[in-house]
């Protein structure tokens, strides 16, 4: 099964992707809010043996950091629906995981030529503002308010580290990521760019402050139901690996009528893209929407 990194044209320059397999029906993925597209490796390896999957670097992550903003989920959508053109067009199955679930329904509103199906992964429903950030937040409470929900991976974004080495093991001693694997060593060091004597992340904080924006469900917010069939796969567990979960069971069925909404146990927010059973998850229920 091959896997090649490419890019894309969009507005402002070039969008990375992975793409894994040569032949087959089209699936596109997208990951998290300062993740990138290593992310969805054991997804890839396994659709790319019949499928071509292609999964992106988002505009101000990963490879992809130096494209210029705006960003925003429409930004977002314009670049993925410019993914999907590229790779023969659609309509396709798209996958998202935490705000690619966001990038992807929004894409699917845009562009619904271009979608068949969605496959949401924890993420893509509007999230409550944490405890203390007001209604009306400012671009300093949406930053607390990621920092409350997102953690160790935005705290990251402000920082330095003298080599490789010390960025990976802040994700090593991350408490979501209790088993260590060949993945998310990969995933870590791929996270990394050179920055003055050191590194720091590829992902730009800038983007992430802006893109949060769009995450929570501020006054207002109403139920959005798809315009596409789709399933949402919640997590068990949370970010910190534990309880309280990203969503509680029927959020996503509430913010988003019509999706077909299930639980895979045993996982957190990380683990249900990078850890083999949510993984097995995420492919079977891609599968399914290909097959569908």
């Amino acid at each position: 099964m091959a896997y090649a990194k490419q890019t894309v044209a969009v507005g402002g320059g070039e969008l990375a992707v992975g793409v894994w397999g040569e032949t087959g029906p089209l699936v596109v993925a997208v990951h998290g809010i300062t993740s990138n597209h290593l992310a969805w490796t054991l997804v890839g390896e396994d659709l790319g043996r019949d499928h071509r999957f292609v999964a992106v670097d988002l505009r101000g992550r990963g490879d992809s950091r130096d494209l210029p903003g705006p960003y925003g989920m429409a930004r977002h959508a314009e670049d993925v629906a410019a993914v999907i053109e590229a790779f023969g067009g659609g309509p396709i199955v798209l996958a998202g995981q935490s705000m690619g679930g966001w990038v992807t329904v929004e894409t699917a509103h845009r562009r619904p030529d271009l979608v068949e199906r969605l496959v949401l992964v924890d993420g893509g429903a509007p999230l409550p503002l944490p405890d203390g950030v007001p209604a009306r937040a400012s671009e300093a409470d949406l930053r607390s308010a990621v920092e409350q929900t997102v953690g160790t991976a935005f705290a990251r974004l402000t920082m330095t580290f003298p080599d490789v080495e010390s960025a990976v093991s802040l994700w090593r001693g991350h408490p979501a990521l209790t088993e260590w694997t060949p993945l998310l060593q990969a995933y870590a060091e791929y996270d990394v760019t050179p920055a003055g004597d050191g590194v720091a992340t590829k992902a730009v904080l800038a983007a992430a402050v802006r893109d949060a924006q769009e995450l929570y469900a501020l006054a207002g917010t109403e139920p959005r139901a798809l315009p596409v069939p789709g399933v949402f796969l919640r997590a068990e567990f949370g970010m910190l690996g534990g309880l309280p979960a990203m969503y509680a069971p029927g959020d996503a069925t509430h913010w988003l009528p019509g999706v077909a909404e299930s639980t895979i146990d045993d996982v957190n927010h990380y683990t249900v893209l990078m850890g083999e059973r949510g993984a097995k998850a995420v492919i079977a229920a891609i599968r399914g929407a290909a097959a569908a």
